[in-house]
């Protein structure tokens, strides 16, 4: 069983690693009309693998522009806050999508933050050793895991909000005080809804299924260890995705 669980998660980390290459490469050719977009697809391939191969080619990629659409075409709105938006099309526009899709878009927004932060807090605690003392570990909590999660919160909520300011700015006319606003206003409830499933899954596996069912302690430098991060995230996505289907419809958040 462990042989195989080792093959399974080594297969398993290698296919989220192709596929977002495959986006990645994809995306040099059509640039999504928001940039950011370039970075949250690849990021949740990570964990997301062929699910979000498949999320992405039927939903995310930007359409080139046909003859009726000039190079740099833009076109303003305001959206139902009043916010004025300027939306650019210098490569390609998105098709609208249904609300759903909508708020899976939003969604793994949200995770590619916290993927980002997760991955550097994980990686950066697995390679300095000394690092969790500054957050708990041995003197507050008396397991790793504890102090590693603090650090890997404050990294996934900062990247988290980051990307959602990066998301709000170009399309409104405000200050940058303002965009940060909104981006905290937007993403900090979707951010600790998908930090809440990550960490729960991750806390069954680390303190039952790899010790107690599988026979084997759950190690931040082994393939299982990250095998167990991507199942993970995938709990943070059910997790989130209810919080971002309510900030969407209470219009806390823009549709993505």
């Amino acid at each position: 069983m462990t042989q195989s669980l080792h093959l399974i998660a080594i297969v398993s980390l290698v296919a989220g690693g192709i596929c977002a290459l495959l986006i990645a490469l994809d995306l040099r050719r059509r640039p999504p009309h928001m940039w950011i977009m370039s970075l949250v697809w690849p990021l949740c391939a990570l964990f997301g693998s062929v699910l979000v191969l498949i999320a992405y080619l039927t939903t995310g990629r930007a359409v080139k522009p046909g003859p009726g659409m000039a190079q740099g075409h833009t076109h303003e709105h305001h959206d139902h806050h009043g916010h004025h938006e300027h939306h650019g099309h210098a490569h390609g526009h998105m098709p609208a999508h249904s609300f759903p899709v909508s708020v899976m878009h939003g969604t793994l927004h949200c995770g590619s933050g916290c993927t980002l932060g997760d991955l550097l807090a994980e990686t950066l605690a697995a390679l300095i050793p000394a690092l969790p003392l500054l957050f708990g570990y041995p003197w507050l909590f008396g397991d790793q895991i504890f102090a590693v999660w603090i650090l890997d919160f404050l990294l996934a909520f900062g990247f988290g909000i980051a990307f959602q300011y990066f998301a709000i700015k170009p399309m409104r006319d405000i200050t940058v005080r303002q965009a940060l606003v909104d981006a905290l206003k937007a993403d900090a409830a979707s951010l600790i809804a998908w930090q809440v499933g990550m960490y729960g899954f991750m806390a069954v596996a680390h303190f039952w299924l790899f010790p107690q069912v599988l026979g084997q302690p759950l190690t931040p430098l082994s393939a299982e260890f990250w095998f167990a991060m991507q199942i993970a995230m995938l709990c943070g996505f059910v997790t989130s995705y209810p919080m971002n289907w309510a900030l969407l419809r209470a219009g806390v958040k823009e549709p993505m």
